[in-house]
This record gives C-alpha cells, structure tokens and sequence, in this order.
C-alpha cells in the first residue's frame, strides 16, 4: 500500500472515530415525573442501563410532579443543547409548551409512559393504557359477577390515567347491572386513602373499586378493611409493582393489578432515541400491552 493510501486510510479512521464520539456528545436529557414510586424506580434504573450499554450519555432530572420543576429541567436541557430528551409529563397538557421550545432548537422529544396533549413529539413509549383499563373492568365484571357499584379513585390531570379510566368506563358499561357511583382523585396514597373513605362513606353499597396505580389500590384496600367491608369490596390496581402483586397473593380484597412493564420502556426509550440521534425513523406510537395479575 503506497503512503498516501495510508494516510487517507488513517484519515478515515479518524474522522469515523471523531464521528462516534461526537454523535452523543451532550447525549440523552430525561425529565422523569417522579422517584417516589417503585414504577419510575424501574424506569429510570432500566434508562440508566441501557444507556451504559449503548455508551451514551444520559442525564436524568426527577420533577417531583412538579410542573414547574419540569419545565425548567427542560429548559436546561434545551441550553445544555442536548440530542434528544426523553420526557414524562407531570402534566400532560401544560407541558406542551416545553416540548415545542425544544423542537424549535432542534432537539427531538420522545415521551415515555405519559402522553404529551396537544403536542407532535417524535414518538411516545409506554403502556396501552385503555387497553389495561379494559382489562380492569372486564376483571372487575369477572370478581362481581356482573352485577354491582363500582368507584374510581383517579389521577385527571396525566393522560395516560385519563386512558385507563375510560378504558375501564368502557368496559362496565358493556354490564348492564354494574355502574360507576363515584369517581375521586386521589394523587398520593394519603389522598388516595381519603378518597376512598369518602366514597364508602357516601355510597355504602359499592362492591368494587379501581385505582388508578398500586398506590391508590393499596390505599382503596386499607380503607376496605377500615370499614369492615372485606366480605363485601373488590379492589384492582394498575402498575404491577412488587409490594401490591404481593397484596393480590396474601389479601383476599386486592383480586387483581394490570401490570406494566417499565424496564421495557426504560430500555426502549433509550434505545430509541439513539436511533432519532442518529437520524433513524421510528414508529410515533409504541406501545406496549399490559398484563392481568391475580392471585396465584
């Protein structure tokens, strides 16, 4: 090989190098809603994972369901001038405004697990939440013997919780002896806790209630035993954690939790947007079905 051919070959190899270094050089931007639930504990870890594997960079910012922590996480990462970012909204409609300031700078918006209203982002990962909420309902006609009251305690500001509870609406609706008797928001388990106890108080003779994450199941549970209702209320969750898959096998009033799946969707996220840094097309929606655990 003569030596201008070597130099040209180290050239190349150079600039490839220089290429892969450079092609995550400010990296992946993740504004997670929270690190208070075991769901966003496995996401995160799971995001971190892949990241390490793919050699990419990845900063993770939690914003506590704060929207505007949320907000100015992401304004730091449009000025840190990141490749992609990677969001859970804490509130799907006012983080709109965010995700379209980042696009204007050219950065690339995928949301994970929480849509985004109102907003073109490049693609959205996460659980298909309506078809859970289904799924809860048909479990929830399947316990009661297709008869009964039912209450929701709900999350009506995050779209992927808007989803299930009309999912699960759709699904009672198909029994004509069953019928939704209150509807409550009960974000933390403390408000969970006193949403459920309001609405037994209120209505009695409910039979069943879905919440809308393990936290407000657990919640709903506690408050079932309080009221000496065990013999008489059915309670399904939705998220799948360990502490109330737990509950599903030990107590008789948790009957069931649609379970999710965010180590994919933490590995997924990652993954994806590696490919949108490197000018890949993805699919705009991913989805992901959940699954029904019940009792072993």
């Amino acid at each position: 090989m003569n030596m201008s051919r070597i130099l040209k070959s180290l050239v190349a190899g150079t600039a490839l190098s220089l290429l892969a270094s450079t092609a995550f050089a400010d990296g992946i931007g993740a504004s997670l809603l929270t690190q208070q639930h075991p769901f966003y504990i496995e996401l995160a870890e799971a995001m971190k994972a892949e990241a390490e594997a793919k050699n990419v960079k990845l900063e993770v910012s939690i914003a506590n369901q704060d929207l505007n922590k949320q907000l100015a996480d992401v304004e730091d990462f449009i000025v840190k001038g990141v490749d992609v970012i990677v969001i859970s909204p804490v509130d799907s409609q006012g983080v709109r405004a965010a995700i379209e300031k980042a696009e204007k700078a050219g950065i690339k918006v995928i949301t994970v697990d929480v849509p985004a209203n109102g907003a073109t982002v490049t693609s959205h990962i996460g659980t298909d939440n309506f078809t859970g909420g289904v799924k809860a309902g048909e479990l929830m006609a399947k316990v009661l013997d297709n008869k009964g009251k039912v209450a929701v305690i709900d999350y009506p500001t995050v779209q992927s919780v808007v989803n299930r509870v009309n999912g699960f609406k759709e699904a009672i609706a198909k029994h004509k002896d069953m019928e939704i008797v209150a509807i409550q928001t009960g974000i933390t388990r403390a408000e969970a806790l006193a949403a459920a106890q309001n609405m037994l108080q209120a209505n009695p003779d409910i039979t069943g209630i879905f919440g809308f994450g393990d936290d407000a199941a657990l919640a709903a549970a506690v408050a079932v035993k309080a009221a000496g209702l065990e013999s008489q209320v059915k309670v399904i969750g939705f998220d799948g954690m360990k502490e109330a898959r737990d509950a599903v096998d030990t107590n008789p009033v948790m009957v069931g939790v649609i379970q999710q799946f965010p180590d994919q969707m933490g590995k997924q996220a990652v993954d994806t947007a590696v490919k949108v840094a490197a000018g890949e097309t993805v699919p705009a929606e991913q989805p992901i079905v959940p699954g029904v655990y019940t009792a072993k």
